[in-house]
């Protein structure tokens, strides 16, 4: 049990001192990634930055997912069976445009920094299903980094079997049998504000030269 997201975050640091100094980022799923991936990135020395991804629903039921969507590209999945092809295309695109809005929303002017070559830690306050995370370390290995790490503090043990063969470290620090859902883990787990967001990665922003689109 954590009695916050802070707390959560300053035990997760704790785990990955390891690449304090290296050259790295911390990418954040928001928003309550966010206040995580702050406290892990000042311990770290690195920069912050959102990382998004949305699904593609079933037109027939918009909850059913069939895929996500990632600034970058988009994946489906088994149930896209029978959907058409330009469905799909066409729900990347608007999706898309949305995810671009929520980054300039919460990154400002600031472009995605260059993540090839790049030691990168993927930060969530937790893991339910696991299908945001999957799709967001799908694309981010399409920019070649040196190293990509998902840390996040509680999940089911399920997503370790799901994470662990496509990053080289997944840290979790509880992974109980009884998980019905990450809110239940905490003392506290109040929402944050997109403000809170806001501010945090304005705190701890990658300067300007390590920048560059994805």
């Amino acid at each position: 049990m954590f009695l916050n997201r802070h707390d959560a975050a300053v035990q997760l640091a704790e785990k990955l001192r390891k690449y304090r100094g290296q050259d790295g980022i911390v990418l954040a799923i928001p928003r309550g990634g966010v206040p995580l991936g702050a406290v892990i990135a000042q311990h770290l020395g690195f920069p912050l930055e959102v990382a998004l991804s949305k699904k593609i629903g079933h037109p027939n039921n918009r909850e059913y997912a069939i895929g996500s969507v990632t600034l970058d590209g988009s994946v489906v999945n088994e149930n896209a069976a029978g959907v058409p092809v330009r469905y799909i295309e066409e729900e990347t695109t608007r999706i898309q445009a949305k995810l671009r809005e929520n980054f300039h929303l919460f990154m400002g002017g600031r472009t995605p920094t260059n993540l090839h070559g790049k030691t990168v830690i993927l930060v969530d306050d937790g893991i339910a299903t696991g299908h945001t995370i999957v799709s967001i370390v799908q694309a981010i290995r399409h920019s070649q980094p040196a190293k990509l790490i998902v840390a996040v503090p509680v999940a089911p043990p399920q997503a370790a079997h799901r994470l662990r063969p496509l990053v080289d470290e997944y840290v979790c620090l509880l992974q109980p049998q009884d998980f019905m859902a990450v809110g239940q883990f905490y003392v506290d787990f109040e929402q944050v504000s997109d403000e809170e967001v806001i501010q945090l990665l304005h705190n701890n922003a990658a300067p300007a030269a390590s920048r560059g689109g994805i």
